[in-house]
């Protein structure tokens, strides 16, 4: 599968992006709500005293909660030279409240050449802004050589299984699939872990959004069309978005997922 855009128009698209919403968390996806779901889920794989690198960090506005959350340093990358800019304006903002190490950096995870460096390396819905799978797997593979050995590299990223699911959810109840966005290309769960298996061994495949999103992409449109109201499912900042973010996560209807794998050899 491949996006229908090129990677000319996806870089163009995520510099109007930063553009547009400066260092609101919008600026990296529409649903703050899910961010922060990642976020939660994220920190629990980060110990104080980690190095950490944070690919696809957009504006920074996660880069900078892990910073506050734990002891840390921490580098963030992104490829769009204006979401670093606000970036480092975010941590000019809060640089005296944290006591980790922040750094932004702009960086383009296809051009990766550490090895072995870090304790963690994340990456934040970065690998499906690349157009097709064989730069995906090259972007892989050199966030694999970022980590050091028993180090974790934890992937946030939506998966074509998650996505399929939830349309097959969505479908039984009369309600339209919802389409993959054209400045991405989920990644396929089991081709993710084969290209990965010789130096890294997945721990666990989170389904850390399913219930979000079985409660706003699902059960929210529901509600609409039964009490004949038009309000956006995905508006985050609805009292019932909120409430569905506080919920435990169960199934495995997220499109959203987090991929915790271990730096074996």
């Amino acid at each position: 599968m491949e996006s229908v855009y090129t990677m000319d128009q996806i870089r163009q698209y995520w510099t109007e992006q930063a553009g547009k919403h400066g260092v609101s968390p919008k600026a990296s996806w529409s649903d703050h709500r899910a961010i922060d779901l990642e976020i939660r889920e994220i920190i629990k794989y980060i110990d104080d005293g980690d190095k950490v690198i944070d690919i696809g960090c957009a504006n920074g506005y996660s880069t900078i909660q892990y910073a506050a959350q734990k002891k840390i340093d921490i580098t963030g990358i992104d490829f769009i030279p204006d979401m670093i800019t606000e970036a480092n304006g975010r941590k000019g903002k809060v640089a005296n409240k944290i006591s980790s190490q922040v750094d932004f950096e702009t960086g383009d995870i296809l051009a990766l050449n550490k090895v072995n460096e870090y304790d963690k390396a994340i990456t934040t819905r970065v690998i499906i802004n690349l157009n097709n799978w064989e730069n995906q797997e090259v972007a892989l593979k050199n966030c694999a050589n970022l980590v050091k050995l028993g180090g974790l590299l934890l992937l946030s990223e939506a998966t074509l299984q998650g996505w399929q699911k939830l349309n097959k959810f969505r479908t039984e109840w009369g309600l339209p699939d919802i389409p993959m966005p054209k400045f991405n290309c989920y990644l396929d769960e089991d081709k993710v872990i084969a290209v990965l298996s010789s130096t890294m061994k997945l721990v666990e495949l989170v389904n850390f959004s399913s219930t979000y999103y079985i409660g706003t992409r699902v059960v929210k449109p529901l509600l609409n069309a039964a009490l004949g109201k038009k309000t956006n499912a995905a508006n985050p900042d609805m009292e019932w978005n909120r409430w569905c973010s506080q919920l435990p996560s169960w199934g495995d209807y997220g499109t959203q997922k987090l991929f915790v794998f271990k730096k074996v050899r």
